[in-house]
Formats: structure tokens, sequence, C-alpha cells
């Protein structure tokens, strides 16, 4: 077994892949794994698949519940919706301010539970001192105070990630210019949070089809926040 695990790495991961993700090298490796079932083993009768399929009669089953690979740890929610977890800070529901939650820590992943109910789900963070906000988390309190979404980070991230697409900043725009910049950007916020509900094709399929109507008002002006953090 030893000897092919060897033969694995060495004929997969020599040189090392270059991939985007770990999600995508799991991919690959899956993929790999399948290929092998119709590898011969020098002069061997059958194939790997071969074999695997006579043992696994054999083999006793899989546990009902699946075991949790990760670390679980519990921390405090800070006043900005985030937690750190080492040395990077993850966003969660602005709701769960100042409330202690439960964090599974994964080799990809990082988990965060309210009790036994997920709040939040993202990619972990390899280098030090850096972020991941989800821009759903601070909708709620967005919509409270319109003027920092311009200048959140969440929203920068976002942006970048491909979640706030320009159809949105079209709709945005359209918006602004027929209610004023405040109203037009928590009549985005409001349909961000109905967002939760349809399919997000759905929605940006909609935005496209009926911008705001346009009335006349105060042109649109920049507006700057420091509240990225939330």
């Amino acid at each position: 077994m030893e000897g092919q695990i060897g033969w694995f790495r060495r004929n997969h991961l020599v040189p090392v892949p270059e991939v985007d993700s770990l999600a995508e090298l799991n991919a690959m490796v899956e993929r790999w794994d399948a290929e092998d079932d119709d590898r011969r083993i020098r002069s061997r009768p059958r194939t790997i698949g071969e074999y695997f399929a006579a043992e696994r009669p054999l083999l006793r089953p899989l546990p009902d519940e699946p075991f949790g690979a990760g670390r679980l740890i519990s921390l405090r929610v800070d006043r900005y919706a985030q937690i750190s977890v080492r040395t990077n800070r993850y966003s969660v529901p602005v709701g769960l301010i100042g409330r202690t939650v439960w964090v599974m820590l994964h080799a990809s992943e990082v988990v965060v539970y309210d009790g036994r109910k997920e709040v939040a789900r993202h990619e972990r963070l390899i280098a030090k001192g850096q972020s991941r906000l989800e821009l759903d988390h601070y909708l709620e309190a967005l919509v409270r105070k319109p003027g920092a979404f311009p200048g959140a980070t969440a929203l920068e991230q976002a942006r970048s990630g491909g979640k706030f697409t320009p159809v949105y900043d079209a709709w945005w725009a359209a918006a602004c210019k027929a209610h004023g910049d405040r109203d037009g950007t928590r009549a985005l916020i409001e349909v961000l949070l109905l967002g939760r509900h349809p399919h997000h094709e759905y929605l940006v399929t909609g935005l496209a089809a009926r911008p705001p109507t346009p009335t006349r008002c105060r042109p649109r002006r920049q507006l700057r926040s420091r509240t990225g953090r939330g």
C-alpha cells in the first residue's frame, strides 16, 4: 500500500500541480483516483477496481453520521460582526454581535454555528492578517445606514468575487438617479435582502429587466465610509 501511495505521488503530484484552491486540487485527486481503477499493478491479473469490488462486501459499512475532520472552537463575535480565527477575520450575520458561536475549522473551510444552526461558511484564508467578509451578513445594518454601503469592504469583496455584478451597479445607479443617493441605495439593499429567497440568477434577471423609473432629483454624489468592517 505504501508503495502505491508513492507511485500516486510521483505520477500525479510531481511536479506540484498549480491550482487556484484546495477544492480544485481535491477534485483533481478524486479524478485521478477514479482513473486508477483501470490500472493493473505489475502483472496482476485484475485491475485495482476489480480487486476493490471483490473486497468491498467484506468491509464494514460507514457510520450514519459523517466524521467531522475539523477542529471545533468557541469564539465571541466582535462589534464588527466578525470572528478572529488564526489571525484572520471572517464575517457572521450582524444579529450575532456579542454572541459566542461555535467554529469548525477545516483544512479548506471555516463553518460557523449558532448552537446547532449553521450561520456562515467561508473558504479558509491561508495567508495571515486577511479578512473574508460576506456582504449578506451586513445588510440589516446597512439598510439603516445606507451611506456606509458604497465604502464597505464587504461590498468591495463581493465585487471582486463576482457576487455583486455590473447589473447590480446599473440598477443602483438608476435607483439613485430616480430617488436620490440615500433612498436609492436603501432600495438596492432591500432588493439584496429579497435576494435571500429567490435564486440569484432570477434576481439578476429581474434587476436587468426592470430598472427604477428615473425622476428629476439631485445628482448622485460619491459617498465614503469607514464602515468596511461592518
